[in-house]
């Protein structure tokens, strides 16, 4: 039996057991995948400051992300397919996410419905909303979400068309699965998520399917979003999508210190300093470098939370040293659930909460709401000097 130590070790396990279109899928970047990589390695160029004869009983990682209580400053990122991951994954994930007392946002492209995590959960959940060229679709998408009571519309800005990720159409990647001869093979070696996903609720995008007029397949979906991501989308439609939702705002997708001013006009509640995990603009900054620009532009105005390239509680721990007041994890959870199910994103939980509790005291702090920049040693030039 394999000793979880890390989210690494939860990484292995989820390769061995998620077929090879999903694993990619999660597993991928933007063309070269250049900030992909960098999202992680640029965490390592920053280095923590040791303290010693410090009291570190009494410690506490519990805070708050838009004014909602959090068991440490991290929620579940937006990730589309999840239920392809693993059966019901969303509802799994956003159970596991509850229990832990850390937010969950359902994506656009999930396989569970919005209604079906909220038949599942007792707690509010976060919405993550892609715009749609169907206007009629999107108000009907944020009504449905206000009627399951979900606390934050988390507002996706850079995916107003979708870049070219390699490994996703070298595979076919559909849901369900495109039954080619190869995929055909490698399913035939996943006999556990296959037997899960005989039983699954769902195998195809529950937000999408049944909810707009002339979709009722794989076949009819993948025409439909294939032309239904709005290239028009600016900050006029932001303004009037914040209105629309009438609630906590999230926006995401934030790198540049110019946008998020523009965030803060429109009268966002948060921004997340996000590149889409590496999946959009390939050779874009890492959100840890694109970060300190924008906490130092608004940070004393609005909410800045960081997504992208979070691995570890240390990740976490870095992120919030520099003022990020809350972090997403999207691709860690995504193991464990891919692995074990909602056990596994639990163990994602606790390995990521056990890092950040150790890492904290040993920087000399018992507080996550006191810990400041002081405890880092970041490059001189980390975020850049750019002619």
């Amino acid at each position: 039996m394999t000793v979880i130590t890390n989210i690494e070790d939860l990484k292995k396990i989820y390769e061995r057991r998620a077929p090879r279109m999903f694993y990619d899928y999660a597993e991928s970047g933007g063309w070269s995948e250049q900030t992909f990589r960098e999202n992680v390695s640029d965490f390592e160029k920053i280095y923590f400051r040791q303290r010693v004869a410090v009291d570190m009983t009494g410690r506490s990682t519990s805070t708050q992300m838009i004014g909602q209580d959090v068991s440490m400053p991290v929620a579940l990122a937006p990730v589309g397919l999840t239920g392809m991951q693993c059966a019901d994954g969303e509802i799994k994930a956003a159970r596991a996410a509850e229990k832990f007392g850390v937010p969950f946002t359902l994506s656009t492209m999930s396989i569970n419905s919005i209604e079906d995590v909220a038949e599942n959960t007792e707690k509010p959940f976060w919405f993550q909303l892609y715009v749609m060229r169907d206007e009629d679709y999107v108000a009907r998408l944020i009504q449905r979400a206000k009627d399951a009571g979900c606390s934050a519309l988390v507002l996706t800005l850079d995916l107003q068309l979708l870049a070219q990720r390699h490994k996703d159409l070298k595979n076919g990647l559909t849901a369900p699965p495109k039954l080619t001869i190869p995929t055909m093979i490698n399913l035939a070696t996943k006999w556990r998520w296959g037997l899960g996903m005989l039983g699954a609720k769902r195998r195809n995008f529950g937000n999408i399917v049944g909810h707009v007029k002339g979709v009722t397949d794989a076949s009819s979906l993948s025409d439909w979003t294939a032309e239904q991501f709005d290239p028009q989308l600016d900050w006029n439609k932001v303004a009037k999508l914040k209105e629309q939702w009438g609630g906590k705002l999230i926006l995401k997708g934030i790198m540049d210190v110019e946008d998020a001013k523009m965030a803060l006009k429109v009268g966002a509640d948060a921004i997340i300093v996000s590149n889409h995990g590496g999946r959009q603009l390939d050779g874009a900054l890492s959100s840890i470098r694109a970060l300190g620009p924008i906490l130092d532009a608004v940070g004393d105005q609005v909410e800045v939370h960081l997504d992208s390239g979070i691995r570890s509680g240390q990740d976490v721990l870095k992120a919030v040293a520099m003022g990020a007041k809350g972090t997403y994890i999207g691709r860690a959870f995504t193991y464990g659930l891919g692995a074990m199910g909602e056990e596994g994103v639990t163990k994602a939980l606790e390995i990521i909460h056990k890092e950040l509790d150790n890492t904290m005291a040993l920087c000399g702090h018992r507080d996550i709401n006191k810990v400041g920049r002081d405890i880092l040693l970041v490059p001189k030039g980390f975020s850049g000097e750019w002619a």
